[in-house]
């Protein structure tokens, strides 16, 4: 369908969508961009109530097509589609993904033990597991404080070893052997205290 509409379309509109689709991929040209939007969404929009899309969610899906377009715009390549083509395959391409996903939420069970949320917890297990993050907050306060920083670094920030080490700048080595021993000592007070 669109290939046809570039062919009846008069070169130099295609050519001027290309154009202004490369100067959104290289340069972020919010003007070209504002440009293709004013006359492509309508034409999603219609392309995509065409498909049987309720007007809602066409408005929604033409918003998600030109989003995409601004941020994959690099990857156009005139050599290889029109604008159009291009524009209009990204406009399928995620209809048949929202159709997908609609289709996938009707199928759900909500029955289903899984999708059932998990019980709230009883008055015991919340006393239970503030005693027990208690004791470990005594037992981090009780580390060095170079052993605690590292633990820290790699529990509460995701930091791996390698990166401990950069950031504080010490050997890899020192990293392991800081979070080997606070680890050990931990275990101990942790030990100790129940």
């Amino acid at each position: 369908m669109t290939q046809q509409s570039d062919r009846l379309r008069p070169p130099s509109e295609t050519a001027r969508l290309a154009l202004l689709l490369d100067r959104v991929g290289r340069g972020r040209d919010r003007d070209a961009f504002r440009a293709l939007f004013d006359h492509f969404a309508p034409r999603v929009r219609s392309f995509l109530v065409n498909r049987r899309v309720t007007p809602a969610q066409a408005d929604d899906l033409t918003q998600d097509v030109m989003l995409t377009v601004w941020r994959r715009a690099s990857s156009y390549d005139r050599s290889k589609a029109s604008a159009a083509t291009w524009i209009y395959t990204i406009a399928r391409n995620l209809h048949i993904d929202h159709y997908r996903k609609t289709v996938r939420a009707q199928k759900l069970d909500g029955a289903d033990p899984v999708m059932q949320p998990d019980a709230a917890p009883i008055a015991d297990e919340l006393v239970s597991r503030s005693q027990d993050a208690g004791t470990v907050t005594y037992a981090l306060a009780e580390l060095p404080e170079d052993q605690r920083i590292v633990l820290d670094l790699a529990f509460v920030e995701g930091l791996s070893h390698s990166e401990i080490a950069a950031r504080l700048d010490l050997p890899l080595g020192t990293v392991k052997s800081r979070v080997r021993l606070a680890m050990n000592k931990l275990r101990q007070t942790l030990g100790e205290l129940k």
